[in-house]
């Protein structure tokens, strides 16, 4: 049985139940569980971070999600990809707590009901979103930009008082590293070219340590060179991290995803390689052409 969190609950860290012998072990999620270790306090015994079932969501009769069913394993970088209208935003907003169901269960790891939890709970527990178009602090330095992002008391008092610790002031420069912006750490966000502006809400994201994180459309309207380097940084987060990401460039798809959901009205229409789906002739007929 799984155990669903009070909301104070869900702000400390969560302890894994004992594993009980005769509890079930588990369904086809298993096969795409990585089976490592998440984080700190998330149980996923079965090595998947990610579980939903059944997921039903109607806006005005109109069904944006029908019985969808997804798992994503520890680790993994997933690609979501569909035509427009498959469901792919819906989605992520269920998974962040801005939609609820109607219907189905969605858990992140084991214990934890995302269709319980608050929007800044499930950000607090460990799931980062990033949107389409970069949400930045413009007037703001790229190191103010991530100060912001870390995960501390945002109270006025607190933030008159606050004082970044060492640890603090390496996770940041660790941060900058990554997303190539150490150079740029004092300029302003605003003068940031777009694609800046993306690797820098990511470094947001990343700053808060979460454990899966959701990127829509990250690469749109980035240069070739943007492009390539967002596909190493993705690779490389792979694993430390799990990456769900929604694309429609397929270039880009190739070059990031083990991992492939196909999404069609609200519903997976197939999954597998890269491969496998550009060849599924269900999949060429409503999304790819011939």
């Amino acid at each position: 049985m799984r155990i669903t969190p009070t909301a104070d609950f869900m702000l400390e860290p969560i302890l894994d139940p004992p594993i009980d012998a005769n509890r079930d072990q588990g369904s086809s999620r298993d096969a795409i569980g990585l089976g490592q270790a998440a984080g700190k306090g998330l149980n996923t015994r079965h090595g998947t971070i990610l579980t939903l079932e059944d997921i039903s969501v109607s806006f005005d009769g109109f069904k944006a999600l029908n019985a969808l069913n997804l798992y994503i394993g520890v680790g993994e970088l997933r690609c979501i990809i569909g035509p427009n209208g498959a469901g792919k935003t819906t989605l992520m907003d269920v998974i962040t707590g801005k939609t609820r169901p109607s219907h189905g269960k969605a858990w992140f790891g084991e214990t934890l009901d995302l269709t319980s939890m608050s929007e800044v709970q499930i950000a607090q527990a460990g799931i980062g979103r990033k949107f389409q178009k970069p949400t930045v602090f413009e007037a703001l330095s790229v190191f103010e930009n991530l100060e912001l992002a870390l995960k501390t008391d945002k109270s006025v008092w607190a933030s008159l008082r606050a004082k970044l610790t060492g640890e603090q002031n390496d996770r940041i420069s660790e941060v900058l590293e990554t997303i190539r912006l150490t150079t740029s750490v004092n300029r302003a966000a605003g003068l940031l070219s777009h694609g800046q502006k993306q690797f820098l809400e990511i470094g947001m994201l990343l700053v808060q340590d979460p454990q899966l994180l959701l990127l829509d459309e990250p690469v749109a309207g980035m240069t070739d060179a943007e492009t390539e380097f967002t596909a190493e940084l993705f690779k490389s987060l792979a694993g430390k991290h799990s990456l769900m990401v929604v694309e429609h460039d397929m270039g880009f798809v190739g070059a990031i995803a083990d991992h492939v959901t196909v999404l069609h009205q609200g519903s997976v229409l197939a999954e597998g390689s890269l491969a496998q789906v550009q060849d599924n002739e269900r999949v060429i007929e409503v999304y790819l052409g011939r």
